[in-house]
């Protein structure tokens, strides 16, 4: 279950199980209701979702790389897994999970977990609209009091009749349902922390049960223990049963591993093992199918529950399936009093969450939401693995589209418009673009004098043919050809060698741990920690010295910086890079865990920063810029101050204690920080931040600027894990940049 043994997992659980305990509490009480509606919706054995749950909580609890990753059955599957009922039986259904475990297990033996992230977000996104598309369909019938049919063309051309004979009942218990889902997020913090799903589904079941409401509810055959029985071997149709076990597996691994990335970016724990976690599910689809569950896959829902509530371990998944359980043991006859209009309810709500309005911004955005709707077209009218196959055949589409494009202009230049010409190709240049290079090519009249401007990062030997074809027709024709080369990729090398392709990069941010090794290392005299940076400056001085020296002309004698960048120490954080900022812009101060002491402390060091750069240099603002995983944080939200040994980074670290009192006591900016699901070290961080910008608002140097107009104090905070720079204010924290909306509501 853990790489330290029995004994280490047993210590840990004691150590931690005053976290995990609650967190699989609530946990559990969000996995069953949709446990339930999931495997209706599936139409599977209402205790098949009961099994998954189990399963999942247990087995890939206890052998998945994700520790807080949660398991069970997903919304994702619904409609796969009713497809696959309906043409095969549940019992042949359970065959192709077993199938579907087995081949996740040879994907995590073959390590490449990593090669199923490759999939187009947009496609993953679309899928899973489509498919909550497709249960809403579905359930909206039978919360109207009807039953769904087996497609969603029938769904929505049936659904006026429907409507037309709705059962009042069942709707009015769907309703409730719905409308506490919906309105569930604006309640109070401290009623939001029941779990909104049970508070509905039990809500409208007992306003069914007080007033005698003549409703269908869920009918259980037998037990728990009745409902377990092994798969059956398929009587034929075998190309049907293969294609639905790839299907299983496909989608359960990628839901598994992306969910999986998305909990990483919640916690600062250890990041997980996506190749054991696809071992871990592989496991559990195998035992869940064997005993008669739905398919599993790692549930976002239910995870990101278990890290809001403050799980620290796989002990609280684990937990949870044991608390499943017990409830499916000794409590199933609870079961049977849920109306089937209430998980409906549940379920419309869960399928239009998948179709979220800042994925289809984003596909806007980024021009692919031509690859959005056609991937959802085609999972909802025709079926799931055709959508995805069309929608991931048109990302790699326009994929080539764009990589292979090139911009290519030509115009006449000067006041004898007929003499000179400038032809420009911006981009890759192959055989693809070879019409529109020719057609720019044969305006250029004869005997004019051209200039030929190659901004190109990749260049064919087709085109460097064509090209030089001109040149040589041209010049004897009377004209002149003058080739300016400004991209990497050369004409003189495309007859030479294999065409490739050139990026210009940064300067400097190829780490030393993964350059090749020198190859005279042996002969190499200088000490080991030497050879790194030496070894970089004789990189610098070689590839970038030239290009840096023509930056540097304006401040060789003097410096003009815009601004003081107040950050920490760190080695991950680069202030140049993530401001695009040059020689002379950033007067840049570093110190562990980027703090402003008090202007009474015996620390002048940030003061006198403070003073030069306000005072002489004249700065027009003052940055302060925070960053995950930083280890001053965690050291100041684990420091319980008992330690008498007080060296200098305990020192330093007290400047530090105010922004811990502030983020206990529930600081906005925090808040804000974990709405974006950052975890508690990261919250620290940006309440630090907006601690420190208060902190220079009261300076007097630097406060009296402030308010005079003169200099703004700006608050910022780098991911490293994404990459991405966020502003911090005193109250709250948001994404910088076009895509900043997207980002907070996605």
């Amino acid at each position: 279950m853990s790489n330290k043994g029995f004994g280490g997992a047993l210590s840990e659980f004691r150590e931690n199980v005053r976290y995990d305990l609650p967190a699989s509490l609530v946990v559990f009480l969000v996995a069953l209701p949709l446990s339930l509606g999931i495997a209706i919706a599936s139409d599977a054995p209402v205790l098949a979702g009961l099994i998954a749950a189990v399963i999942g909580g247990i087995v890939a609890g206890a052998i998945g790389g994700s520790k807080l990753q949660v398991s069970g059955p997903a919304a994702g599957l619904t409609v796969v897994v009713a497809e696959m009922v309906a043409n095969f039986g549940w019992k042949v259904t359970c065959f192709i999970t077993v199938c579907a475990g087995c081949l996740q297990i040879v994907f995590g033996l073959s390590r490449i977990a990593g090669a199923a992230l490759a999939i187009a977000p947009v496609v993953v996104h679309a899928m899973l609209a489509g498919i909550g598309i497709t249960i809403a369909l579905q359930q909206i019938h039978v919360l109207l009091g009807g039953s769904s049919a087996s497609s969603a063309w029938e769904n929505l051309s049936e659904l006026p009749g429907q409507v037309a004979h709705v059962a009042w009942a069942d709707a009015l218990v769907g309703v409730i349902v719905i409308a506490v889902m919906l309105s569930w997020p604006l309640m109070p913090p401290k009623v939001r922390k029941l779990p909104g799903p049970l508070v509905a589904v039990v809500g409208a079941t007992l306003v069914a049960l007080f007033f005698s409401l003549d409703v269908e509810k869920i009918a259980i055959d037998g037990n728990f223990f009745e409902a377990i029985a092994l798969p059956e071997l398929p009587s034929g149709n075998w190309g049907a049963v293969v294609m639905g076990v790839l299907t299983v597996a496909l989608i359960a691994s990628v839901e598994s591993l992306l969910s999986a990335v998305a909990v990483d970016k919640m916690h600062t724990g250890a990041r997980s093992d996506l190749n054991r976690e696809l071992l871990g599910q592989g496991s559990a689809n195998i035992a869940s199918g064997m005993l008669g569950g739905l398919p599993v896959t790692g549930v976002i829902v239910r995870s990101s529950t278990n890290v809001a509530t403050g799980a620290r371990t796989r002990w609280s998944a684990i937990m949870h399936g044991v608390w499943v359980l017990v409830f499916a043991v000794f409590l199933t006859g609870l079961v049977e009093q849920i109306p089937t209009a209430a998980l409906a309810g549940l379920l419309v709500v869960i399928g239009l969450q998948l179709v979220k309005l800042a994925h289809m911004k984003t596909a806007l955005r980024t021009g692919d939401l031509w690859v959005y709707a056609v991937t959802v077209l085609g999972v909802v009218f025709l079926n799931l693995l055709e959508g995805v196959a069309i929608g991931l055949a048109l990302a790699v589409a326009m994929v080539v589209w764009r990589v292979v494009r090139a911009e290519i202009t030509s115009e006449t230049l000067g006041t004898n418009r007929s003499r000179q010409w400038l032809v420009r190709v911006h981009g890759s240049l192959s055989f693809l673009a070879l019409p529109k290079l020719n057609k720019a090519l044969n305006a250029v009249p004869d005997e004019a004098h051209v200039t030929l401007e190659l901004d190109t990062d990749f260049l064919d030997h087709a085109a460097s043919e064509m090209l030089e074809d001109f040149r040589w027709a041209h010049e004897a024709g009377g004209g002149s050809v003058h080739v300016v080369e400004k991209g990497k990729a050369r004409l003189a090398d495309a007859p030479r060698r294999p065409p490739r392709r050139h990026t210009m990069g940064f300067a400097g941010l190829t780490p030393w741990r993964k350059r090749p090794a020198n190859i005279d290392a042996e002969a190499d005299t200088r000490p080991p920690s030497l050879r790194s940076i030496i070894g970089g400056v004789d990189e610098y001085h070689q590839n970038h010295a030239e290009a840096l020296r023509a930056n540097m002309s304006d401040v060789v004698s003097s410096q003009d910086p815009d601004a003081l960048f107040l950050t920490c120490a760190d080695s991950r954080l680069l202030p140049n890079v993530i401001t695009a900022s040059g020689p002379g812009d950033l007067f840049t101060v570093r110190n562990v865990g980027n703090l402003v002491p008090p202007i009474d402390s015996s620390d002048d060091s940030v003061q006198a920063a403070l003073e030069f750069a306000v005072g002489e240099l004249g700065v027009t603002s003052v940055v302060v810029c925070g960053h995950s995983s930083c280890g001053a944080m965690h050291a100041l939200i684990t420091d319980d101050d008992s330690d008498n040994d007080v060296g200098p980074v305990r020192r330093w670290l007290r400047h530090g204690r105010p922004s811990v009192m502030a983020y206990q006591l529930g600081h906005p900016a925090g808040r804000a920080a974990a709405d974006l699901g950052f975890g508690e070290v990261d919250q620290l961080s940006v309440v630090n931040v907006a601690k420190q910008v208060e902190t220079l608002s009261r300076h007097p140097m630097v406060g009296r600027a402030a308010a005079e107009s003169t200099l703004r104090i700006v608050g910022m905070f780098f991911d490293i894990e994404t990459a991405r720079v966020y502003e911090v204010t005193t109250t709250t924290i948001r994404p910088v940049g076009r895509n900043a909306d997207a980002l907070v509501t996605s």
